[in-house]
């Protein structure tokens, strides 16, 4: 007899559930989930209490050199040709006609209002009281409707797992008073991460010194994103998309 691949014990359980084959030869309802990005399931109560992290990446410093890629993939290993930070690069012309290289970096904005939990059919997508955008890969199913969910391409089916991927602010590291890998390698210190609900926190007081400036990607789609641009071109707030690679235009 040819062995077959058990599944893991969450999505067993998932399956079993859903087919109705308990003990008792009963159905097994689910909890439902509405998928609206106004209909949020509540957070879960972990991470650090009273805190909501976020991220400035200052563009006036960023060099493109990728460290901040790099020192992810080895932090974090998703496979080879997969990321959960990169920065894109852009060819645009200034005032005066003249070409110049724009680096930005993209990474999971950790929304407040995050589309991409309410769509997940297991909850394997959630959003922990402290703003972090996590996946629960022992539930994760891949159905990839997170993915399609989020604006801002930040998320990947894992070639390697099968479930569900993307940036989580190093939340192992946050947890033990370490930086994210990608703000620790920073060479410019373009990124900045913290705690926006303490007033004395190096973010909370960027932010209040940028406020003219500060930007984020794609406003209008409601989703309340945590990861903020200083020195980023209004033209670009909603007109970037692609993830994971290098591009050039000049059509801004």
């Amino acid at each position: 007899m040819i062995p077959t691949a058990e599944p893991k014990p969450g999505k067993r359980r998932f399956l079993k559930e859903l087919l109705g084959l308990s003990a008792g030869a009963t159905i097994i309802p689910i909890q439902p989930v509405q998928a609206a990005m106004n209909s949020q399931p509540p957070r879960r109560s972990s991470g650090k209490e009273g805190a909501r992290y976020g991220m400035v990446v200052d563009l006036r410093k960023c060099i493109g050199c990728q460290a901040c890629t790099v020192s992810c993939s080895i932090e974090n290993a998703p496979p080879i040709g997969q990321f959960r930070t990169t920065v894109l690069q852009y060819e645009v012309l200034d005032e005066q006609q003249q070409a110049a290289m724009l680096s930005l970096p993209r990474l999971c904005n950790h929304c407040d209002n995050p589309p991409c939990v309410p769509v997940c059919p297991v909850q394997a997508t959630f959003q922990r009281e402290d703003g972090v955008v996590l996946v629960d890969n022992e539930r994760c199913v891949g159905c990839a409707y997170c993915v399609q969910a989020c604006p801002y391409d930040a998320r990947f089916i894992n070639h390697e797992t099968q479930t569900a991927d993307k940036c989580t602010f190093c939340e192992h590291r946050l947890e033990v008073g370490l930086l994210p890998a990608c703000v620790e390698s920073c060479v410019g210190g373009a990124r900045v991460i913290g705690d926006m609900n303490d007033e004395n926190s190096t973010i909370s007081q960027l932010l209040n010194e940028h406020k003219e400036e500060i930007r984020v990607l794609k406003p209008g789609m409601n989703t309340s994103p945590h990861v903020f641009y200083i020195g980023l071109p209004d033209e670009f707030v909603d007109g970037v998309d692609g993830q994971a690679s290098v591009r050039l235009t000049n059509q801004f």
